[in-house]
């Protein structure tokens, strides 16, 4: 970080690289030390691999491989939404099997993602010699205070927290890793490596399943009911903590409450891979997709939120590809799609200067009904809550307002969780969120266990896990729509003599890191950072409310800049 003095109280600083998100980002802020605010702010995403070119001209099915190296993080969600593209437009369906072992790979890397970004790239910012520096009355407060949900967690004050999430040393950072590692471990079984899976395929997965690999999974996944309790304990302590000790907490990283999600977890029984049908299909998954709108539910209908979506380029480095005839005008089921849907996209790469001004960003500034919105675990949440959609209910119930989640015995007791839809909405409860979240997955990753071990003892065609196939010869369109462990995450394929046309990837940091829009509207982490107070009483400088805010969002920039 670097600062240059520009007026008597405000100074220009440059975050770059921001350290502990996954990818190449920069933050360059105008602050006002002295005050207390940030006045503006630019979210810079400074790198570019074009996979969306690299792409053109190739085997369909290459796509999941290629398109999954998009995110070293969320390579899962990129190749599964790749999947449901190929299928779209190839006219197949995978086996209920075969839905299970997605579902399985998808929740496990959510396993995976939520200890490691909560206790290794976002706790740090909590933790003893951090609150010590920045803010040491909270330090001694924190010395004073016992811990709520000790008897979950195990940590007598809230001090005992801040320690354990001390960067490299703190238990709760290296418990994190090995959790993550666990995993991981069962993540492999069926995808064969992780972050890039090897056997997820157009009509189901490439590899078998037995009862054993099926066992081997339950033991790591149950190993997650206690390590979910404790996790959600242990952020409560901490989030409430600081808000009790300073209420202005609740503005650093706000916003409004505008998510948008496409779901994710189908059922194995409703599932079809058709976009006419996708309204039926999607609102059956674990994770309700819609579009929320200031607190309030615009949508759950998949087709609308797709519909919604434009990608802009007024103050990214490419050139606009509106000047020609959109390549689809309305999407399979008749709705009208906007010139600038990601469907109608082009990439065309235009380098230049860095210039807030004008173009800034290799991340594009995508927007559902022209706003910007936030996505990720948090949507999941919201969506899944207001919408009381869910037909999986052995676990989970929304309630319109939460989520609550009856987490099962292993050596703690039965615990029921449950989220509710907070007043304010700022970094530290997007951090709360995340922690809901990984019990969230838990019992997805659980209840598909158990129907996966049901269908095996069933047998016949149900049990299978691919779907034979035959790739089209004319011109086919497929939209691969899913919620990743980060959020929306869309593909746009056209196929024209059984090879790619043109292919779009929309990822969940490309809405959450983005810059602003021709209207001049922010990005969701540009604002929020805006509307962060300063409240270090002792290293301002350090800007490191700035830092919490950004971090909050979980931004993979690889993702965002495909």
């Amino acid at each position: 970080m670097s600062a240059t003095r520009a007026a008597d109280d405000v100074r220009e600083m440059d975050f770059d690289p921001v350290t502990r998100v996954a990818g190449a980002l920069s933050f360059q802020a105008s602050v006002d030390v002295g005050g207390g605010r940030v006045l503006d702010a630019s979210a810079l995403a400074t790198l570019f691999r074009g996979y969306e070119v690299i792409l053109e001209g190739r085997d369909p099915r290459d796509a999941i491989f290629v398109s999954s190296r998009a995110c070293g993080v969320s390579g899962g969600g990129h190749a599964t939404a790749s999947a449901l593209a190929c299928e779209m437009a190839f006219g197949i369906q995978p086996p209920p099997m075969g839905i299970v072992a997605r579902n399985l790979m998808a929740a496990l890397e959510c396993l995976y993602d939520h200890p490691t970004s909560l206790f290794t790239r976002i706790g740090p910012d909590y933790s003893e010699p951090v609150v010590r520096e920045t803010n040491p009355e909270l330090w001694e407060r924190a010395l004073q205070t016992a811990a709520p949900g000790r008897g979950t967690h195990g940590f007598e004050l809230i001090a005992d927290i801040m320690t354990a999430l001390t960067r490299f040393s703190g238990k709760l950072y290296t418990e994190a890793l090995h959790r993550g590692r666990r995993a991981r471990e069962a993540y492999v079984l069926i995808g064969g490596k992780y972050p890039h899976p090897q056997t997820l395929a157009p009509g189901g997965i490439s590899s078998t399943i037995d009862t054993q690999d099926m066992n081997v999974m339950l033991m790591r996944v149950t190993e997650f009911f206690d390590y979910s309790k404790k996790v959600v304990a242990v952020w409560d302590d901490v989030v409430d903590f600081f808000l009790e000790a300073e209420p202005r907490f609740r503005e650093v990283g706000a916003g409004p409450a505008s998510f948008i999600d496409l779901g994710q977890w189908d059922d194995p029984y409703a599932y079809d891979g058709t976009f006419e049908t996708a309204t039926a299909w999607a609102q059956r998954r674990w994770s309700t997709p819609g579009a929320i709108v200031d607190g309030r539910l615009r949508t759950t209908d998949v087709q609308q939120v797709n519909m919604g979506v434009e990608e802009f380029v007024d103050h990214s480095f490419y050139e606009s590809w509106t000047s020609q005839a959109p390549r689809l005008r309305s999407d399979p089921a008749g709705n009208p799609l906007s010139a600038y849907h990601p469907s109608n996209k082009e990439t065309i790469p235009q380098p230049g200067q860095t210039d807030p001004a004008r173009k800034y960003s290799w991340c594009t500034a995508p927007r559902w009904d022209r706003q910007p919105m936030e996505t990720g675990a948090p949507a999941r949440l919201w969506m899944t809550a207001l919408a009381r959609k869910l037909p999986h209910r052995s676990f989970m119930e929304p309630t319109g307002s939460g989520l609550r989640l009856a987490v099962p015995q292993a050596w703690l007791p039965t615990a029921e969780l449950e989220w509710r839809a907070p007043r304010h909405w700022g970094a530290l409860e997007r951090n709360r969120a995340h922690a809901y979240a990984l019990a969230q997955a838990t019992l997805v990753a659980y209840e598909n266990l158990v129907l996966g071990l049901d269908l095996m003892r069933r047998g016949g065609p149900d049990a299978g896990v691919f779907t034979h196939y035959k790739i089209p010869k004319g011109v086919s369109h497929g939209t691969g729509l899913w919620g990743g462990t980060r959020g929306y995450t869309s593909h746009h394929m056209t196929l024209e003599s059984q090879v790619i046309e043109s292919y779009q990837i929309l990822g969940p940091s490309t809405f959450t890191m983005s810059p602003r829009d021709g209207q001049g509207n922010p990005g969701p982490c540009e604002a929020a950072v805006v509307a962060t107070p300063l409240l270090s009483t002792a290293n301002p400088e350090r800007c490191i409310d700035v830092l919490r805010a950004i971090r909050s969002f979980n931004p993979s920039m690889s993702c965002a800049t495909h």
